[in-house]
């Protein structure tokens, strides 16, 4: 049977321990019981971890031998902030698909007062983040970047930087994307509702990023994050 996966909040030698709500939930929902086995992301590794001590607010681990562990590709995705609950499903699946990084941007379309509250949500997409990195058996969760507005997003490094807009009619995403070494790096970048406006467009195609689309039809900006995810990581992983 494999073996749930959690990431560690301490670790020291071979010690490690979950805490605060993240405890609570193994102890609660679980039913975690001094004894039991679980992986447990350190960081750098994932190791076999026994439960040495239950707490309402706290769980204890013993870590053993270290577990084999796929890499995941270096795919950063730039996600223009949009409605908040559509935006943290979207965060959610993204972080399942395998993403290494999620900077929001503030663009010429994002609602001001969504604009104005997204710092403040920087804490909640990272425990959505952790929680389903964990779900989908992830080492780490992906870095998930203070909100930036778009003239700071255009100058990300990465090796192939791709912006998705509903104007392209002849480039897509399929055929841009092709198999190369994870550590190669993507930057993904997805518009809001209404999508990039056309001077947007145009800055990053002024600052090397390559237009491309998905196909014809037009997507709410949750689905065109999570597809456009799903379309790289596939490309990337076969190998």
């Amino acid at each position: 049977m494999t073996r749930r996966r959690f990431i560690a909040d301490e670790v020291s030698g071979d010690r490690a321990a979950l805490v605060g709500e993240h405890a609570d939930h193994l102890v609660r929902v679980l039913r975690a019981r001094v004894g039991q086995d679980f992986d447990i992301a350190t960081g750098d590794t994932v190791r076999r971890g026994r439960i040495t001590f239950v707490g309402d607010d706290r769980v204890e681990f013993e870590l053993g031998e270290e577990t084999s562990d796929a890499s995941l590709a270096e795919i950063t995705l730039v996600l223009a902030i949009f409605k908040f609950d559509r935006m943290e499903w979207a965060i959610e699946k993204c972080t399942e698909l395998g993403v290494s990084r999620i900077v929001p941007v503030i663009s010429r379309r994002t609602d001001s007062h969504l604009a104005a509250a997204s710092a403040k949500r920087v804490e909640r997409w990272q425990r959505i983040a952790r929680q389903a990195a964990e779900q989908s058996r992830r080492a780490a969760p992906p870095e998930i970047a203070a909100p930036v507005r778009v003239a700071e997003a255009l100058n990300f490094p990465g090796a192939l930087r791709i912006v998705l807009a509903e104007s392209e009619d002849r480039t897509l995403l399929r055929d841009v994307v092709k198999p190369r070494t994870a550590g190669d790096g993507i930057v993904l970048a997805v518009g809001p509702e209404g999508g990039w406006t056309e001077g947007e467009l145009q800055s990053f195609r002024q600052a090397g990023w390559i237009s491309t689309s998905l196909g014809s039809t037009i997507l709410r900006a949750e689905t065109a994050a999570i597809a456009a995810t799903a379309v790289v990581a596939s490309a990337l992983y076969s190998l």
